[in-house]
């Protein structure tokens, strides 16, 4: 009988612990792994003259240190594309399909600031910037290298290459809590300028100046796998 009510008795307060602990971890808990994938409206910057919209999907991979310091593995595939043949004075006009693979560190406000006592504080924790290093594969799948106005003028150039290029990024993340005020689910509306080591992106190689282009992004995330805890509470 006595070992039935001990027994009971470190049950019980086990049971209150565990209780206590869940509790307190309610606002602070986070996931530790995000995946996620984004469309992208690209623009380019090379040696065209007449600029271009084109898109792109990507997809991506995140761990998370903390819930405003990401570690993001991502690939993206899609199109770039600019000039024209006729009315951009040497002729150059192009349309090529990339894909890349690429490594960023991304970081939140809420790392850095005290977001608990003031409401547009909580509401700038989810801005962040970021950039990485990666790898952009192309091919050309339409160029023109004949100028109509100056007849005669070639500019020459690849029509695949590979080079590395550093993705710059500043964004905001919204933060979707569930019931246990759990970050679960992230929108993610995000800048990227995509600075290239090389100037063959476009087919022409020309000038002086390396290829870029930028985009615009709007995408979603999910957590998955372990959860662990934050220093401090996440949700306000």
């Amino acid at each position: 009988m006595t070992k039935l009510i001990v027994r009971t008795a470190l049950l019980t307060l086990l049971t209150c612990l565990t209780s206590l602990i869940s509790k307190a971890q309610i606002g602070y808990d986070y996931g530790r792994y995000d995946v996620g994938f984004s469309v992208g409206f690209n623009q380019f910057f090379g040696d065209v003259v007449t600029p271009k919209s084109t898109k792109a999907v990507n997809f991506n991979f995140n761990y998370n240190q903390g819930p405003f310091v990401n570690y993001i593995f991502e690939a993206q595939f899609g199109k770039l594309a600019g000039g024209d043949a006729i009315n951009d004075p040497l002729g150059r006009q192009f349309a090529a399909d990339y894909q890349y693979y690429a490594f960023r560190l991304q970081l939140q406000a809420g790392e850095l600031i005290d977001y608990s006592q003031n409401g547009l504080a909580n509401a700038l924790k989810n801005l962040y910037a970021g950039a990485g290093v990666g790898i952009i594969y192309d091919n050309i799948s339409s160029i023109n290298r004949y100028s109509i106005q100056y007849p005669g003028y070639y500019t020459p150039g690849l029509n695949k290459s590979s080079e590395v290029f550093i993705p710059f990024r500043i964004g905001y993340e919204f933060k979707i809590f569930n019931k246990y005020s759990r970050p679960d689910i992230k929108l993610d509306i995000g800048y990227q300028y995509n600075y290239v080591f090389g100037d063959e992106l476009d087919g022409f190689k020309a000038g002086h100046l390396n290829d870029a282009y930028t985009q615009f992004t709007i995408g979603v995330k999910f957590s998955l796998g372990e959860v662990t805890s934050y220093r401090k509470q996440i949700n306000f």
